[in-house]
């Protein structure tokens, strides 16, 4: 016992003074340290060899002397390693003058011409995909706190197909505010308009929560003024959560929830952290924006209404 312990604080000991070597340059403020560990793990390791204590001392110190003599040489070499380290200098420093041909600036309107002619078709074409008509909106679609016609519209679209693919029952839907990165004025929503809302390639995911992370979570929306919610109605005074109900009935602390998300919400950023303490997570592998074109197409009408789910006072 005494033999593993004490080699186990020798280990320790040559490993702090590898990291020394390392961190620190060897000069005349530290040499004494390096002289105090060498001697110490010397010490140490002589020690070491005398676990057996019933052993004639004599034959013992002659046995130990002489298989520390190897040893003895090694911590010389790792001194003399150590001691001969010196930090890079730089020697000198010389400058040179490199002319620029200005013949590249003087040729770039030709050169961003050709680039512009080259592109034109790829151009047209994707304008062409990206103005196709989707659906129509009968009013404005705005977004602000605590609720609004587009957080509703974008979490009951994301509620709706996380309904559609997941194997299983989704409770509720989140979508942030900050992800909505547009409104919609009255009138066509194109594809351009989608991928406008949502650029981001964020994919739907599921996830499984108690309710008392669910209830944390809404203390979370009403601290920070409301968020996209859907399955979910909540009210909340003075940023303190009062009450919080799923399909009409209170949240129960100990019961457990489904919530469809974006993976990105589901790594509790947006101060959504309590959306980090899933005991399931299902990764559908669909963009979320993906999903809300086939919401456009399916739905044709792209509405919402203010319906009091997010109540905070």
């Amino acid at each position: 016992m005494l033999k593993d312990t004490l080699k186990a604080s020798l280990f320790i000991l040559l490993r702090a003074e590898i990291k020394i070597k390392t961190y620190f340059e060897f000069t005349s403020k530290n040499m004494l340290l390096h002289v105090f560990y060498l001697f110490f793990a010397y010490i140490l390791h002589f020690v070491c060899q005398f676990h057996l204590f019933f052993v004639p001392l004599r034959a013992k110190l002659h046995t130990t002397m002489k298989r520390n003599a190897y040893f003895l040489w090694f911590l010389v070499l790792v001194f003399s390693q150590t001691a001969c380290h010196r930090a890079a200098q730089v020697g000198s420093v010389s400058t040179e003058a490199v002319p620029v041909s200005t013949d590249c600036i003087a040729s770039a309107p030709a050169v961003a011409e050709a680039y512009a002619a080259a592109l034109a078709p790829k151009k047209a074409a994707l304008e062409a995909e990206m103005s196709v008509v989707l659906g129509y909106a009968p009013e404005d679609m705005t977004v602000h706190r605590p609720e609004c016609n587009m957080l509703n519209w974008a979490s009951d679209a994301l509620l709706a197909k996380a309904r559609q693919y997941y194997d299983g029952r989704v409770d509720m839907a989140v979508v942030n505010i900050g992800g909505m990165r547009c409104e919609w004025r009255k009138g066509d929503i194109t594809k351009q308009h989608v991928f406008e809302l949502m650029p981001f390639d964020n994919r739907l995911v599921v996830l499984t929560l108690k309710g008392e992370d669910i209830l944390e979570l809404c203390q979370v929306f009403a601290e920070v003024g409301g968020e996209g919610v859907a399955g979910l109605r909540m009210q909340a005074e003075e940023a303190q959560l009062i009450d919080a109900q799923i399909d009409g009935r209170s949240i129960d602390p100990e019961a457990y929830y489904t919530v469809a998300t974006s993976d990105y919400l589901a790594g509790g950023t947006d101060h959504m952290t309590p959306l980090t303490r899933h005991i399931a997570y299902w990764d559908s592998d669909l963009l979320i924006r993906d999903l809300y074109l086939e919401y456009v197409q399916e739905q044709k009408t792209v509405s919402s209404t203010i319906d009091g789910r997010m109540q905070i006072i």
